[in-house]
């Protein structure tokens, strides 16, 4: 499968597209992201394994939410809440694994951050345990330390599992070797994603403002964008539509191939009726005729004319004959 890799702007091109499909069907996607949240924050409320649980499953609401992202695309099907849950019934073990892996790589992380940071960083987070004067210094150094180690570690992790459950669901792709193909994407397109990335965070910002209400369509359109850029970076395909008679593509990375697809089909128009326009030429010049076998246009004098019909060479004038014997 080969990683395409886009222009900067396809950052922001994946938001716009995504919101696009939002907006085709956005009460369903506000009751389907509802319905995620209220399982997560559910499961959350379980000691200790709730929070490992739904991390380990969460590549199997995604998947099944892409799943829908295509049904809504390919096949004019409406979202629903059976969506969410579809991929549970598809292969769920590889979507687990990746779940286990991030797990894993999660774990490791904020080992090494407790590690770095230190136990008073730890007190004082987790415990609420002032620090005094002489120590905070220290404190906050190790503090900047773990928070830089956070970043630089998380990053890559979420750039493996960033396409790895789609690349599972709809190309049946082994978990690891989908997580090394999701990171190698993401790196190859390190800059769109910057763009994308500071472009969510703006969005996130003013979204929170007005009480969080702006979240109800940032976070569908999130899911969305997910979809968009992979069609974009694996399959190099815009965002196009079955029920859309014209055929117009709402990625604007593409809308230049649109604009010469008329000039395609007029060249093809023009190569596929060769004899109409070989027989306006031969009227219009009385030296030329066509030939009657292949249409080749030679001159009246050198044709070999036989039953008012004119053939470019005897070999085209025997095939002719026998063709028309066969036929009658």
């Amino acid at each position: 499968m080969e990683i395409h890799q886009v222009n900067a702007k396809q950052g922001l091109q994946w938001i716009l597209s995504g919101f696009y499909l939002f907006r085709k069907a956005p009460l369903a996607w506000v009751f389907v992201c509802f319905t995620l949240m209220l399982i997560a924050i559910s499961m959350s409320l379980v000691p200790l394994l709730g929070k490992f649980i739904f991390t380990l499953i969460s590549p199997i609401f995604l998947a099944g939410i892409m799943m829908g992202c295509k049904d809504m695309e390919q096949q004019g099907r409406p979202l629903d809440i059976s969506h969410l849950f579809m991929a549970f019934k598809t292969n769920p073990v590889p979507l687990i694994t990746i779940g286990g892996i991030y797990l894993i790589g999660q774990i490791l992380i904020i080992g090494l951050v407790i590690l770095v940071g230190g136990s008073q960083m730890t007190d004082m987070l987790l415990y609420g345990k002032r620090v005094d004067e002489s120590e905070l210094m220290g404190v906050m150094s190790n503090m900047l330390t773990a928070s830089l180690l956070t970043l630089v570690l998380s990053i890559p992790l979420m750039m493996a599992s960033w396409f790895s459950p789609l690349l599972v669901i709809f190309h049946n792709i082994p978990p690891i070797v989908a997580m090394q193909k999701s990171f190698f994407a993401c790196l190859r397109n390190f800059i769109p994603f910057q763009l994308y990335g500071i472009t969510l965070i703006l969005l996130t910002i003013l979204s929170i403002m007005p009480y969080g209400v702006g979240l109800v369509i940032l976070i569908p359109t999130i899911f969305t964008s997910i979809y968009v850029s992979y069609k974009d970076i694996f399959l190099g395909e815009p965002l196009r539509f079955k029920n859309n008679e014209s055929g117009h593509d709402y990625q604007q990375a593409n809308w230049t191939d649109i604009t010469e697809e008329p000039k395609k089909d007029e060249a093809e128009t023009k190569q596929q009726s060769p004899t109409s326009e070989n027989k306006i030429i031969a009227s219009d010049s009385g030296e030329l005729v066509p030939c009657a076998h292949c249409n080749l246009l030679v001159s009246r004098k050198e044709a070999i004319e036989e039953k008012e019909q004119f053939f470019c060479s005897e070999e085209h004038r025997k095939l002719y004959q026998s063709v028309d014997k066969s036929s009658s």
